[in-house]
């Protein structure tokens, strides 16, 4: 009996459950709000655990051709005086895996790569989801698109529709939203043609002023994404530029302003920064189950957002996608939430957590964050790591 499934939002965790199902041999449809299937965003972190995920997808020769060996990580002060520093070898002879970055964008065409080819997937732009009934054998879900209200049917509805998710809404009623972290973020890129002349290290550094922060991470083809993130109220500073950003930290270690100063304005990207600070009681209900940011909204602190919705989306495929009865699919999507609940809430709370501490404002705080973050060996910092990194498929 061939099985099918409804995917709300065709962002990473999305369209990598999408191909999960798929290749188990579930129809699927993929339903994405925007008018055309496509990414937004900036630089992206691939992870050891996030690799392995690639990997189970069938997509691991492609992440290594596109993405770019991390060649170390650290932390500096804004006057340059490191804080921490890990190297490549040390990541991949503790985890068997190095990590990667790329941009957002090749992730998703990664992703989405010859998805149409597999003759059991559909893809639908243009089509928000409204509301969503649970059955004890069925979902339905009710979209809003061009040709005004649509309702489609499934065994399975998958709500991989991010921060704002309106099926976790409609399947936890009354249950809180994500709250605001605090800080608002910045993100760009930098073109390679503006990047010449600047001196560049192949290392990804985040560097801790007092409420502020700003991370430098080389991409392929000699371009470069930075992050900054600062302490302001939710929804201030919406009219901030490019040009304002680089001002603040102008006496910042090289070459922090000169790669802001090199940014174009169309570059920029703000956002306010949320997590989903009361957990939700279950991942599932009934036939609808929730991945990625609509089930456990996280800080990017840790760098994990779109790891844990990989891990989300495979475990959902190894788990769901063999079933051929209803008790097996039930069966598996208690597994399934069973297995993610207690690791993704746990790094929930590490990630906002790690921001509080990173965004700390008073010359107190910040130098004891300094000092603590010099005497933390790199054993150390690579063991507290273990839990997060060493995540393999079910």
């Amino acid at each position: 009996m061939e099985r099918s499934a409804i995917v709300v939002g065709a962002g990473i965790g999305g369209l990598a459950v999408t191909r999960g199902l798929a290749r188990a041999g579930w129809r699927v449809r993929v339903h994405e709000r925007a008018g055309q299937f496509g990414a937004i965003g900036a630089g992206l972190a691939i992870e050891p655990n996030a690799v392995r995920a690639v990997d189970w997808l069938g997509l691991g020769e492609g992440l290594r051709a596109h993405g770019m060996r991390q060649g170390s990580a650290g932390l500096r002060t804004a006057r340059g005086r490191w804080l921490m520093r890990t190297r490549l070898a040390d990541l991949q002879e503790r985890f068997g895996e190095p990590a990667f970055v790329l941009h957002r964008a090749d992730v998703h065409q990664l992703l989405m790569a010859g998805l149409e080819s597999y003759g059991n997937v559909t893809l639908h732009p243009g089509h928000r989801a409204v509301t969503v009934t649970a059955d004890t054998d069925r979902a339905t879900v009710t979209f809003e698109g061009p040709d005004g209200l649509t309702t489609a049917q499934a065994d399975l509805v998958v709500g991989a529709d991010g921060l704002r998710s309106a099926l976790r809404t409609v399947a936890f009623p009354g249950h809180p939203q994500p709250e605001y972290a605090g800080y608002v973020a910045w993100r760009g890129i930098v073109p390679a043609q503006r990047t010449a002349g600047i001196s560049l290290e192949t290392a990804v550094v985040e560097t801790w002023g007092r409420g502020r922060r700003v991370g430098v991470v080389p991409l392929p083809d000699d371009r470069v994404y930075w992050f900054f993130c600062e302490s302001a109220p939710e929804g201030s500073q919406q009219q901030i530029r490019v040009t304002d950003l680089a001002h603040r930290v102008r006496h910042w270690h090289a070459p922090i302003p000169q790669l802001l100063a090199a940014t174009p304005e169309s570059a920029l990207i703000r956002t306010d920064v949320y997590t989903q600070a009361t957990p939700l009681p279950s991942y599932v209900r009934g036939r609808v189950v929730l991945l990625g940011d609509a089930a456990h909204a996280m800080t990017p602190d840790l760098g994990q957002g779109a790891a844990l919705a990989l891990e989300d989306a495979v475990t959902l495929a190894v788990h769901a996608g063999p079933a051929r009865s209803d008790t097996e699919v039930d069966t598996g999507l208690g597994r399934y939430d069973q297995e993610r609940r207690p690791r993704t809430q746990r790094l929930v709370r590490t990630s906002a957590k790690a921001g509080r501490i990173a965004q700390a404002r008073s010359p107190i705080a910040a130098a004891a964050r300094d000092l603590v973050a010099t005497l933390v060996p790199t054993a150390l910092f690579l063991n507290t790591s273990a839990g997060t990194f060493s995540w393999t498929p079910p």
